[in-house]
């Protein structure tokens, strides 16, 4: 499921479109993209929270994938993502959460995405 980024805290190159949740790259070039889920409970903390970052729709992007499986605990339990990727211009990445065995939520506001041009 594609997550909504709330707020923009960072977005001086609007490369962040909160309407749509898509990261688009404006330039061909090595991005930085990480995102961190924070769990939330739904009444069982052996929920399996996982998440990716996702390019242009398709298919998810090397080395940021991840799960938390080892008991969660609501409001602490984070799953990081980080990874160094090449984008072309106009390529879009979305940031994806779900759960395996149990249901949970990801804390709206503590749940964030971010991309940068490093090179």
């Amino acid at each position: 499921t594609k997550l909504g980024i709330n707020v923009a805290e960072y977005n001086d190159q609007t490369c962040f479109d909160a309407g749509t949740n898509l990261f688009t790259a404006p330039v061909a070039g090595t991005y930085l993209l990480g995102a961190s889920l924070t769990y939330k409970t739904n009444g069982n903390a052996g929920a399996r929270m996982q998440g990716r970052l996702v390019l242009n729709g398709l298919s998810a992007i090397s080395g940021a994938t991840g799960e938390a499986s080892g008991t969660h605990n609501s409001e602490t339990t984070t799953l990081p993502l980080q990874t160094l990727t090449l984008l072309n211009a106009g390529d879009t990445v979305e940031l994806q959460g779900n759960f395996r065995a149990y249901d949970g939520y990801m804390m709206t506001d503590e749940t964030c995405f971010w991309g940068a041009k490093v090179g």
